[in-house]
């Protein structure tokens, strides 16, 4: 076989090995996505009245603002949510979960502001600064907020994942859900989902991954 064309058999096979294990790991992704979807249903709801009293609810962070300066409504409509709750009742206690790792950007801090400004109480919201990714949010409610049972807040797809890392560590999680979002920014973010749903399979299952940062109890009364 001449040297030419042996070269192009071997690129064809390194080619056709790279679509193999890039096909693979796909339908991985795509599995996972499912299996979370399926093994969490009928633990989050949209209603009020379906939900169960939870002493505290888990609203998961987002930024405030997207990238072009308006307001992101993934995060309006989480604030909206939980302060819904926390009118009918059906919790008395929210943790404001969320990211802190930059001076500038604070989670935890914007969700405050915003639910004191809708008529929640400074002393019933706990603002968690180590929410870095929902792994930490859940098992630092736990961990560091003492919650056996809580009602995680944000939309759908997020609290499955969310329920899913609960169940996975023996807590009792319901998902209330936050109106989604219709414009194109959801698809952006369904994306980003479905790769962190993976992530979040690998973590528990593979690598057992903990969260950055515990610390001291803080006592919710």
């Amino acid at each position: 076989m001449p040297l030419k064309q042996g070269f192009k058999v071997i690129i064809r096979r390194i080619c056709l090995l790279l679509c193999s294990v890039l096909l693979c790991l796909a339908v991985a992704v795509a599995g996972v996505d499912v299996y979370i979807s399926a093994g969490t249903e009928g633990s989050t709801t949209s209603v009020v009245d379906h939900l169960p009293y939870n002493r505290c609810g888990l609203l998961l962070g987002t930024s405030k603002y997207r990238a072009d300066g308006t307001l992101n409504p993934f995060f309006t409509n989480r604030i909206e949510a939980a302060v819904m709750l926390y009118h009918a009742g059906k919790i008395d206690y929210i943790i404001a979960t969320g990211d802190n790792s930059d001076r500038r950007y604070n989670e935890p801090r914007a969700m405050f502001a915003e639910l004191v400004e809708r008529g929640v109480p400074g002393r019933k919201i706990f603002p968690d600064y180590a929410g870095f990714r929902t792994l930490d949010s859940v098992v630092r409610a736990r961990a560091i907020f003492g919650q056996e049972s809580f009602t995680v807040i944000s939309q759908k797809f997020h609290n499955e994942r969310a329920v899913y890392i609960a169940g996975h560590y023996g807590i009792n999680a319901t998902g209330f859900n936050a109106d989604d979002c219709s414009d194109s920014g959801r698809i952006k973010v369904r994306l980003r989902e479905v790769l962190a749903r993976f992530r979040a399979f690998l973590d528990l299952h593979v690598t057992g991954e903990q969260p950055r940062f515990l610390g001291e109890h803080i006592q919710i009364d």
